[in-house]
């Protein structure tokens, strides 16, 4: 990191700490007690602090990472403080140990940045802090940086994980992986990938081998039609059939496959991924989720997704392919008519956005549902269009891991999607500066929102006196 480049570093990671501090300090005036999740969470982690680590609320689904961490600080904070009664602890405290992973997060989302985009001599410095910056302020991940939720942690030890397979330290990968999985289960996804980017990268040299040795400059893994992906395919399936190539790749993901194996265990010894109450939350086949991500992703990635540029080549394309895209068309009417399941959460709290969204959008009509097939036929050519620059290895592995973390979830809810968008995005190509800057202009008015309803915006349910508050 350069001079210029490590003071404005160091000036917008400052700047958005002091700025997330101050927007704590408001919202823990507003919000003494734990509301909605801090219910189960921080009673949990208060008794962890007393050193009550056998007691467990069987409401909550996830393992105790999140109350460990907050123990691990809070205590030696305490002690070298001088703290003492109630304030250790506190759902205030608590809640700071969020503060602290999203410094972290920034942290990382930077050197992310760095280290993918490191070929490309054409990305100034200002635009990596731009980008960390508007990623750091994403408005669903952001948001639950003042509530004691599992988010900030889960994300910061994903992101750590694949910054360390990134740079080769498979080992601290696979460890960071683990305290990942901790924080929720279903990160053990993004460990597969971190795996799943060794094999591709293997895979690659490979591609890049056959080709020269065919001289055949027509396939290429970045380009996109039917007949290549056949290709690539069965190349795939001739290359791992030789046991010396699939002991070259276990010798180089041994880390990951360990700590798939933990899990695997885990779901043995448990009965299930989910720990404590799970009657809320039921494995599914529920493949629309992948069209509510896909959406979720154009949207928060308008700038780049929805250019006039991708519109004219999306329409060109459906000119040029009217047969496969009338065949994705009925394909994707058929997954929605069979495999639309709708969570009872999602029709009964009207705190969550995704309640207004459902009801004003997807229960207007029955047919509502199946009109936005071209939605999110556009939405997912323009989602595999800004991730052409990757190989197909690559993308091959980031599909699989994004259907793993979506589609067996039943209740639509857009925490889901954050891990798997900030590897999106954190993937695509730099935009110009321009796009750049509406991006996180529409971040800060996006939160801006969200904080003003739920911080002014409160509502009471009928015979409840507790205060209710809209959010993600």
């Amino acid at each position: 990191m350069e001079g210029v480049e490590a003071y404005g570093f160091t000036a917008a990671l400052s700047g958005i700490f002091l700025l997330s501090c101050l927007l704590f300090a408001a919202i823990n005036r507003s919000l003494h007690d734990p509301y909605m999740d801090e219910v189960f969470h921080v009673p949990q982690a208060q008794a962890y602090c007393h050193g009550r680590f056998l007691q467990w609320d069987p409401m909550i689904t996830t393992l105790p990472g999140l109350y460990l961490v907050s123990v691990g600080v809070v205590k030696p904070a305490a002690w070298l403080f001088g703290w003492t009664g109630s304030v250790v602890c506190s759902a205030g405290m608590l809640r700071f140990i969020n503060l602290l992973f999203t410094a972290g997060n920034f942290y990382l989302l930077y050197l992310l940045l760095l280290k993918i985009h490191q070929k490309n001599k054409a990305v100034s410095g200002f635009q990596r802090i731009l980008s960390t910056l508007t990623l750091a302020v994403f408005p669903t991940l952001y948001f639950f940086t003042f509530l004691y939720y599992t988010d900030s942690g889960s994300v910061f030890f994903t992101l750590f994980a694949y910054l360390m397979c990134l740079y080769g330290n498979h080992k601290t990968s696979a460890l960071l992986g683990f305290c990942g999985f901790m924080f929720r289960q279903t990160n053990i996804v993004w460990a597969v990938f971190c795996a799943g980017n060794v094999v591709a990268e293997k895979l690659t040299e490979a591609w890049k081998t056959e080709l020269q040795k065919k001289k055949d400059e027509k396939i290429s893994p970045r380009k996109g039609s039917f007949s290549d992906l056949i290709r690539v395919l069965q190349f795939l399936v001739e290359y791992l059939i030789p046991p010396k190539n699939l002991l070259t790749l276990t010798a180089l993901t041994w880390p990951y496959i360990v700590l798939v194996a933990v899990f695997f265990g885990f779901i043995f010894t448990n009965g299930g991924i989910v720990v404590g109450d799970r009657s809320s939350h039921e494995a599914c086949l529920h493949i629309p989720q992948l069209f509510y991500f896909l959406s979720f992703t154009a949207f928060f990635s308008f700038p780049h997704m929805l250019t006039p540029t991708k519109i004219r080549k999306f329409l060109v394309s459906l000119r040029k392919h009217p047969v496969q895209y009338s065949l994705i068309t009925v394909i994707s009417l058929f997954l929605i008519w069979k495999f639309t399941y709708v969570h009872k959460y999602l029709l009964a709290d009207n705190r969550h956005y995704t309640f207004y969204i459902w009801r004003k959008v997807f229960q207007r009509h029955e047919l509502v549902k199946y009109l936005l097939v071209p939605v999110y036929m556009f939405a997912g050519w323009s989602f595999a269009d800004t991730l052409k620059s990757k190989s197909i290895f690559w993308t091959l592995v980031y599909v699989v891991c994004l259907l793993a973390v979506t589609i067996p979830q039943k209740l639509l809810e857009f925490r889901y999607f954050i891990l798997p968008f900030l590897i999106y995005r954190l993937n695509i190509p730099f935009p110009s500066l321009y796009r750049q800057l509406l991006e996180l202009a529409f971040y800060v008015v996006v939160n801006a929102v969200t904080f003003h309803l739920f911080l002014n915006r409160t509502f009471q349910w009928p015979n409840s006196d507790e205060i209710q508050r809209f959010m993600w």
